[in-house]
């Protein structure tokens, strides 16, 4: 037990040294700089191409949603969720052991033997599956969707409102996806990778922009060339081509996004013109419990028979019934 302690204890004084130094030290891992950098693009965005013209662009709540970023990510973590993490955690893994005779799911997994980009693909598959599940469970059951209707409380939207949830959404979608990513063998290393590829997405998903799918298949299509290209998916056969090999690899790459995965974007990814109907005040008969609960991709909502997109919905009233009445400021929203 005085291990679990510690491992408490130190959960709450090791996050804060960390924090510190994330803010004083900027590199190239660090989260902070990376949810600002990510924010400050997508807020350019809203700025020099808006989709919904007359919307401020300090929109309603803006500054609420600002502080629920760092709240959430954060704050958060600071001052209740990392401690008691770390301490399930342990008590995971070492369950894991006993049961398994000594078995170590980060060391031992063969998982860990395959190239890094497989390791990323199937570790952002697994853990966008499960949360859109986790998604749908927020909405169907009556005591989780009194926190998540923080989110949908929302009546203007922007990227900033992607981070505005009650902050028992965190250790909801914590716990439930720590299992399989755990029994995979997805190292933290590999996590903040998927985690700032899915930041920058949930950010899009909510922003106030609308573009083409031509134009997001390139750029996605782009940014893996470049991986590639770069050799950081460890595929050994790039590693010895030139700078004039790399740049076609990676043009060929952004033709591909252009032309073959561009008309295929919409259903295979989520975006603003389909979360927007996700935040609707009305949903179409037949779907009390809501539509399109995609995270990052699209395709989960296509394959089970919960995608709703009959038009762009730039316009349509967000929130849900009684949304007015609903508290305006973060304390009264985050009471439990």
């Amino acid at each position: 037990m005085e291990k679990y302690w510690n491992i408490f204890v130190e959960g709450y004084t090791g996050y804060a040294s960390y924090l510190w130094q994330e803010i004083t030290h900027p590199h190239a891992k660090n989260y902070f700089y990376w949810l600002i950098l990510v924010s400050v693009f997508f807020f350019i965005l809203e700025v020099v191409i808006p989709w919904r013209k007359k919307q401020n662009i300090l929109r309603q709540d803006f500054w609420l949603d600002a502080f629920y970023m760092f709240f959430n990510f954060f704050l958060f973590s600071l001052i209740i969720y990392n401690a008691a993490s770390d301490l399930v955690v342990n008590l995971f893994n070492d369950g894991i052991k006993v049961l398994t005779g000594g078995f170590d799911l980060q060391s031992n997994n063969p998982m860990r033997l395959w190239p890094v980009w497989a390791i990323l693909l199937v570790g952002f598959l697994v853990r966008d599956f499960v949360q859109w599940w986790i998604h749908r469970l927020l909405h169907r059951n009556e005591w989780l969707w009194k926190f998540h209707k923080v989110h949908h409380s929302v009546q203007e939207m922007g990227f900033a409102a992607h981070l505005r949830y009650h902050w028992m959404e965190n250790v909801v979608y914590r716990s439930l996806e720590y299992i399989p990513l755990a029994l995979l063998g997805i190292g933290l290393h590999d996590f903040f990778i998927i985690h700032i590829f899915t930041l920058a997405w949930g950010h899009y998903n909510h922003s106030n922009i609308s573009i083409d799918g031509k134009i997001t298949g390139g750029i996605l299509a782009s940014l893996v060339g470049l991986i590639v290209a770069l050799g950081l998916f460890d595929i050994a056969i790039v590693a010895d081509w030139g700078l004039v090999s790399k740049t076609l690899l990676i043009t060929v790459f952004i033709a591909v996004g252009i032309f073959v995965l561009g008309p295929l974007m919409k259903y295979v990814f989520n975006s603003p013109e389909m979360h927007i109907w996700h935040h609707s005040e009305v949903l179409p008969e037949g779907h009390h419990y809501g539509i399109n609960f995609g995270l990052t991709l699209a395709v989960w909502d296509y394959l089970f028979g919960t995608a709703h997109v009959p038009h762009s919905g730039r316009d349509i009233k967000l929130g849900f019934p009684g949304v007015e009445s609903f508290p305006q400021d973060f304390l009264r929203q985050n009471r439990i």
